[in-house]
């Protein structure tokens, strides 16, 4: 995947101009932002195709940027990756809350990083057929992306696309994070099984009423059943 835009919103110039330089290498277009500001004025000029987000940034934090860029139609499917050393449990959960699509723990792998990368850009134009599914009466169309419940259109970011398609073209099975993380995020993708649990929480809110469908089944994992509404 070459020539994608890639706007690094770092604040230590020479992490990212190393995180630069290794993005123009493996055929990227990097943009260098080193506060929240900035990231906006680029964003202006022209949006970027994903976004590594620092969490620590003078002015705003990583986080506060990422629930901003979610809230606006514009950049709200872009996909942000957070680079942190911050390790914790609760650290990585409000990164995903706050609308990240993954979370780097400092310090990385040029590998990792370009993995993760071209990971979020698959989820972001997967290879999906173009018909349509429907369980009950949620649709979801693939060919135009889009999700209705009872003829409301519902908003879905590109990770719980993904997830609900999954969800919606299996239904009444269990599925394990486990089994999610290699249908939905890939096998090559490095990331915890409590990230699902965190995209199940969001995919359930952007639903609403709908997202009684997505059942947990307690020591297995998730089950999506139109029988739940009932």
């Amino acid at each position: 995947m070459t020539s994608l835009r890639v706007l690094v919103v770092e604040d230590e110039p020479s992490i990212a101009e190393l995180i630069a330089v290794n993005l123009r290498h493996n055929g990227f277009s990097p943009t260098i932002a080193f506060d929240g500001m900035a990231a906006q004025r680029e964003i202006d000029t022209a949006l970027p195709d994903v976004i590594l987000l620092d969490w620590m940034l003078p002015g705003q934090s990583g986080t506060a940027l990422a629930r901003k860029w979610r809230a606006n139609a514009l950049t709200q499917a872009i996909p942000i990756l957070m680079l942190t050393a911050r390790s914790d449990e609760s650290d990585m959960v409000q990164g995903l809350d706050a609308g990240a699509d993954d979370y780097i723990l400092k310090p990385f792998s040029t590998q990792e990083l370009m993995a993760r990368i071209r990971a979020v850009m698959r989820r972001r134009f997967p290879e999906a057929p173009s018909d349509s599914v429907k369980v009950g009466e949620l649709t979801l169309d693939a060919s135009t992306h889009r999700v209705s419940f009872q003829g409301t259109e519902l908003r879905l970011g590109p990770t719980e696309f993904k997830l609900l398609q999954h969800f919606m073209r299996n239904p009444e099975r269990v599925h394990s994070r486990a089994s999610l993380l290699d249908k939905v995020w890939g096998e090559q993708v490095y990331i915890e099984e409590r990230t699902v649990d965190v995209h199940v929480k969001r995919l359930r809110e952007s639903l609403g009423a709908a997202g009684a469908m997505v059942e947990t089944v307690r020591g297995a994992g998730y089950r999506f059943s139109a029988a739940a509404l009932a």
